[in-house]
């Protein structure tokens, strides 16, 4: 009741300001927080790190890392906060952030906005490990070596996570997206996996990338991930769209990606081809309209080692992570699965 109470009040301030306004009343106790859900079927392990549930909060929600005590304490199997840069940047003018309710969705335009990698490794170094904490690597917009960025950003906290996400496919930051070029990517993993290999203990790293791309891209992309094995643990399959299609909210043409509801067929085909592709040798985590163990099930059955949500949050609140959690162990169980890791792509051909 409280939480749809808080919910109710939420949507009637503008949506960054609710934004905002839900981190405060989350690092003041005001929302549930049930604790790490697990069970036999839900543990796994992506990159060498075990999951107590496959579960996780997208990048965006925290982007300041100013709030990772309560949500590793809210039901999720990993958190991802960030994106952060190596400089603070204020992103772009307000307002940047839209709710299509009739489409249950959402655009934004932040472009990165954060504290800083300074402030964010700050509070990273003194944040508990309750569950796997990773960082979202970003490039400032005015830089001259986005590359160097990626890598300086990684730098800086690798000591202080568990696994650290290129993003190269935010499509609010102007040719960021050109990364995912073949060339531009092998130079970028190449990069960071010098930072990474010097490390005692190497923190896995992941790559983000957009929904908006041909079968050819996603081929280029997968040869480039395959061609030096282990230097990639996981792609996290996808980031917003820029595809407006078959919405019906007023905002619906605003700039920006979208992501929610809308957004969930696409991203699991994109998901079902990476796994073909890959031949299910690389694990891949779904993102896109996930908001219901249904949904989260459907991206494990299409290829997806592990899901992550935020838009979700919008519409169910916090309590929806460990809503899925739940019900999704229960479907495991109702169909006979001992453990999550045997039900990953056994539907891909339903998506192809």
């Amino acid at each position: 009741m409280l939480e749809t109470l808080g919910l109710t009040l939420l949507r009637k301030l503008p949506p960054e300001t609710a934004h905002t306004a839900a981190l405060t009343a989350l690092r003041a106790g005001l929302a549930p927080l049930p604790g790490v859900v697990t069970s036999s079927r839900l543990k796994t392990r992506i990159g060498g790190i075990d999951l107590p549930n496959p579960v996780g909060l997208a990048a965006g929600f925290d982007k300041n890392a100013v709030a990772i005590a309560p949500l590793q304490r809210a039901g999720f199997g990993f958190i991802e906060v960030g994106a952060a840069t190596p400089r603070p940047q204020p992103g772009n003018p307000k307002p940047r952030l839209f709710r299509l309710e009739e489409d249950r969705a959402a655009i934004n335009r932040f472009g990165f906005n954060n504290d800083g990698v300074a402030a964010i490794a700050e509070r990273l170094a003194k944040a508990p490990r309750a569950i796997p904490t990773g960082l979202n690597l970003g490039a400032n917009k005015d830089s001259t070596d986005r590359i160097a960025d990626f890598a300086a950003v990684y730098q800086t906290c690798a000591a202080h996570i568990d696994f650290a996400t290129i993003n190269v496919s935010s499509p609010n930051t102007e040719k960021l997206r050109d990364l995912q070029g073949p060339a531009a990517l092998a130079e970028i993993i190449s990069q960071i996996d010098a930072v990474r290999q010097a490390q005692q203990s190497p923190t896995a790293l992941f790559l983000k990338i957009a929904p908006d791309l041909s079968d050819a891209d996603l081929a280029a992309i997968t040869e480039v991930v395959m061609a030096v094995p282990d230097r990639i643990q996981a792609i996290i399959a996808t980031n917003t769209t820029l595809d407006r299609d078959g919405l019906h909210s007023a905002q619906a043409n605003e700039r920006g990606g979208l992501s929610g509801q809308p957004l969930f067929e696409k991203s699991t085909r994109i998901l079902a081809k990476l796994y073909q592709m890959t031949d299910g040798t690389v694990p891949l985590i779904g993102v896109g309209g996930v908001s219901s163990a249904d949904q989260a099930y459907a991206k494990i059955k299409a290829g997806a080692s592990a899901v992550q949500l935020y838009t979700g949050l919008v519409y169910g609140g916090l309590s929806l992570a460990a809503e899925i959690a739940h019900g999704l162990d229960a479907q495991l169980e109702r169909d006979g699965i001992g453990n999550v890791t045997q039900a990953v792509g056994i539907d891909v051909a339903g998506w192809l």
